[in-house]
């Protein structure tokens, strides 16, 4: 993909020179038009100087009349052909136009190349190509992963101010299960942004793929990702969930609560919200208590209810483990957050998904606000909720009213392009 890319650039600079090249090697000029007029003047004054002479020799002309046309005809070509005409050695300008043509030659290649450096977007249809290709599910697909990775590891070492390339880098690893490779990736990450809270974010991210490399257990290096990535967010939701997690498996269940109910404060929309309200649940139970009714109310209000299937051009392409985003959003398209929006993978279709308050992403933002809305489910490549190339997705075409008690039918029928 790439060497075509720079074959149909290169054709298109050829094509750019030979604009700027072609009225300079076979432009011509007035000087050489004018000088052609003489020398055809020239010719056509020898031609009838040899019919008059001929005419003369064959008694046609007498001598009085032969010797008259003579005199008129030379005197006719010397006011087109004066005796002191010579030939301009060199066409006015050529030497000028050259040089320009010189330059562009040299400027013109060099030009492109640099500017495209510059503007742009190589790395992104490279991280596409990529992405692609990481979908392949024959039985070297794991192989094939690995290899795309590596290549694209190469690509950012080269150019290490890439911050997507090196989040995606880090979540191919942990598919990949390599996961000192992805917090290494993830460390890179924290280095190429400049906001504490992304850096946060990726330190909480190199945390959680060295956590998972320890299996569990809350090593030292493990302890100081976390406690890197709360220095600059204390209330940052990866590290918040690992404590979290530690603190169940050690059985300090109020102190696991303590970490999860954090998360659901600080990040509303999170999309895992559900899973994490899952383990308080099931944390209270282990300490003997009733779990607080945790939007009950939300829960049991005005909702829509969707059965999302995966169309079965896509069975054989879709990895178990992508993540499944289903949301409703407004009719009048006016923007912002989805009304509500819940996160499932791939491995769990078909199926059934009730979207209510509870599944809010902002207070001001509730499906319960709204009359009808648009429903659309979104298998996401990367697990971003932002729709990417590559990823799978189905919409509904007409609106859903909210509150309606049939569930409506969704299948995901499309790969996006852009």
């Amino acid at each position: 993909m790439t060497e075509t890319f720079w074959i149909a650039a290169t054709v298109l600079i050829i094509l750019a020179l030979a604009f700027v090249l072609y009225p300079v090697l076979f432009h011509s000029s007035g000087a050489r038009e004018r000088a052609d007029l003489r020398n055809q003047n020239l010719l056509a004054y020898r031609s009838r100087m040899k019919e008059l002479e001929a005419e003369y020799e064959a008694g046609i002309l007498e001598e009085e009349n032969y010797r008259l046309l003579k005199e008129e005809l030379a005197g006719a070509m010397l006011d087109d052909v004066p005796d002191t005409a010579q030939p301009s050695r060199l066409v006015s300008g050529r030497k000028s136009a050259m040089a320009v043509g010189l330059v562009a030659i040299l400027v013109l290649p060099a030009a492109t190349f640099l500017l495209y450096q510059e503007w742009g977007a190589m790395d992104r249809v490279e991280q596409f190509i990529t992405m692609q290709e990481m979908g392949d599910t024959d039985a070297a697909r794991q192989t094939r992963m690995n290899e795309l990775a590596g290549q694209l590891r190469e690509k950012l070492e080269a150019s290490p101010e890439n911050s997507d390339g090196w989040a995606m880098l880090g979540q191919s690893y942990m598919r990949l299960e390599r996961y000192e490779d992805a917090a290494w990736a993830f460390r890179r990450l924290a280095d190429s942004v400049e906001e504490d809270g992304a850096r946060a974010v990726a330190l909480g991210l190199a945390a959680q793929a060295l956590f998972y490399r320890s299996q569990g257990a809350m090593t030292e290096e493990v302890t100081a990702a976390i406690e890197a990535a709360r220095a600059l967010n204390p209330d940052e939701v990866n590290a918040l969930g690992l404590l979290g997690i530690h603190a169940f498996s050690q059985q300090d269940y109020r102190e696991a609560i303590r970490y999860w109910e954090r998360i659901g404060t600080v990040a509303p929309d999170h999309p895992q919200l559900a899973s994490i309200q899952g383990g308080i649940r099931e944390a209270y139970n282990r300490l003997g208590e009733e779990p607080p009714a945790m939007n009950q109310m939300a829960a049991d209000g005005p909702a829509v209810t969707v059965r999302v299937a995966l169309a079965d051009a896509f069975r054989d392409q879709v990895p178990a483990d992508t993540t499944l985003f289903v949301f409703a959003r407004r009719v009048d398209g006016a923007g912002g957050p989805p009304l509500a929006i819940t996160r499932l993978t791939a491995g769990a279709l078909p199926a059934e998904v009730r979207l209510d308050d509870s599944k809010s992403m902002s207070p001001e933002a509730k499906i319960s606000g709204a009359d009808e809305v648009m429903v659309t489910a979104r298998l996401s490549r990367s697990g971003n909720a932002i729709a990417q190339a590559g990823d799978w997705q189905g919409s509904l075409e007409a609106p859903v009213a909210v509150g309606s008690d049939a569930p409506v039918e969704l299948v995901i029928d499309k790969q996006l392009t852009e």
